[in-house]
């Protein structure tokens, strides 16, 4: 038994090792490696310059520094922060709806948050207003509270899951669609630079961007991780949730709230991800082969982090100097694991 146990715990430390490793190396590769290559030591001393010239010290100057402090850098830590939120806002979508494909896509969370928001960006362009990350944040957390409200109605109706994800499918592709006649017809030559946007890309990302991502991510993570417990009770069926005192109702609300939230930071700030609130919380699942919130919802961060800066990596130099859509990559990723859960769950 102890054996055993001891099996369990040396897994999840070599797990967490594994996913640790996998996100800085990542990160390395993503500040070193682009259209102009920069050595690991020159990244070093950048960055080390950096730091000292926040205290006052001389900061370094030329291409490689601006290259890698105004441009990879902060692109770099957007992948890794947005990467996370994105995989624990599906780890909550699943666990809410018992339904192991559910996800912000999925269910067109993340193109209700991207309708309104290319709303108001194309409102406040078109009016000379300055628009802020608060703004698009809030924006974007107004549609995915619309959205996600039409996916709950739906599911009060329906009594099967799978056609709960095909309704979401088709919001998101309603959404999708006035957002795309909203940007082609807008008037203002600024809006062109909506339809990268629109497509996902973490491309353009400042520092001021990254700090106040940042804040709603680690802040709204650690509510969720608060939840461990109550999560774990809910994922053994709402009436022994209830037995052991949680109460649904609030901590529904609660679910649905904070994994808007992270979805909607992340809509944003790159646009809609694909794949990535689906097939990451799986792959971390497989990891571990556990499925304590406890242990999850750390894991799935880490994991996310590391999927993005993965595809982020990918979209930037397989075609270099095009640089792909983040969605085309994660999908190419993240749609087969899709396809194995679906069939893996059929064959159960």
């Amino acid at each position: 038994m102890m054996n055993h146990k001891w099996r369990g715990k040396s897994r999840y430390v070599i797990a967490y090792g594994i996913l640790i490793l996998a996100v800085l190396v990542l990160l390395t590769l993503n500040i070193c490696i682009g259209s102009v290559t920069i050595p690991l030591r020159d990244v070093g001393d950048i960055l080390w310059s950096g730091l000292t010239g926040l205290f006052g010290g001389g900061a370094a100057t030329g291409i490689s520094h601006d290259i890698v402090m105004q441009i990879r850098f902060p692109r770099a830590m957007a992948a890794l922060i947005l990467g996370g939120g994105l995989a624990l806002s599906g780890y909550l979508l699943q666990t809410f709806f018992h339904n192991p494909i559910a996800g912000p896509f999925v269910l067109g969370i993340s193109s209700g948050a991207k309708l309104v928001v290319a709303l108001m960006m194309v409102f406040c362009l078109s009016q000379a207003i300055n628009v802020t990350s608060a703004s698009m944040i809030l924006a974007a957390f107004v549609g995915s509270m619309i959205s996600m409200g039409f996916v709950l109605l739906i599911s009060k109706t329906l009594d099967r899951m799978s056609m709960l994800i095909v309704s979401g499918v088709m919001i998101g592709y309603i959404c999708s669609a006035v957002t795309e006649l909203v940007i082609t017809f807008a008037d203002d030559s600024n809006i062109v630079n909506l339809h990268n946007w629109s497509m996902g890309s973490f491309s353009g990302i400042t520092w001021s961007n990254v700090a106040v991502m940042a804040v709603v991510i680690f802040v709204s993570s650690f509510c969720v991780f608060l939840m461990a417990k109550p999560i774990s009770a809910y994922q053994m069926g709402e009436a022994y949730a209830k037995n052991m005192g949680v109460n649904i109702r609030l901590f529904r609300v609660v679910l649905v709230l904070l994994s808007s939230i992270l979805s909607a930071c992340v809509t944003a700030f790159a646009g809609p991800v694909s794949f990535v609130g689906i097939a990451v919380p799986h792959l971390v699942k497989s990891l571990f082969r556990t499925a304590k919130p406890i242990l999850m919802i750390p894991a799935c961060f880490l994991g996310g982090s590391a999927f993005c800066l993965l595809c982020d990596l990918l979209a930037r130099i397989v075609f270099a100097p095009t640089e792909l859509s983040i969605s085309t990559v994660t999908a190419v990723f993240g749609a087969p694991v899709v396809i194995y859960i679906m069939v893996h769950r059929r064959k159960n």
